[in-house]
């Protein structure tokens, strides 16, 4: 979703570097992988056609945050019923 960024933290020797990937348009995505030492970031639409990639290595990689845009559709309020977890109603 627009708006959906990872944040990259790497080891350059004497410093670190920030390195952001970002959703920059409606219908996009961020994904992370890792893979035979190497983390991948993404940006993929809805297809699932990739925009761009950002290849570190992960013995180099000190922190991966990823920050998702909050949801405001309704697909995560979908199975709350208003009462705690264990509360039976009455009949």
């Amino acid at each position: 979703m627009k708006g959906d960024r990872v944040e990259i933290v790497v080891d350059a020797g004497d410093t670190t570097r920030t390195y952001e990937v970002v959703a920059s348009r409606a219908g996009r995505r961020v994904e992370t992988a890792v893979r035979r030492g190497v983390v991948e970031v993404s940006e993929v639409t809805r297809t699932g056609a990739v925009v761009r990639t950002a290849r570190f290595m992960a013995n180099r990689v000190l922190a991966l945050v990823e920050q998702p845009v909050p949801r405001e559709d309704g697909s995560e309020k979908a199975g709350q019923s208003g009462r705690p977890l264990g509360d039976v109603p009455e009949a």
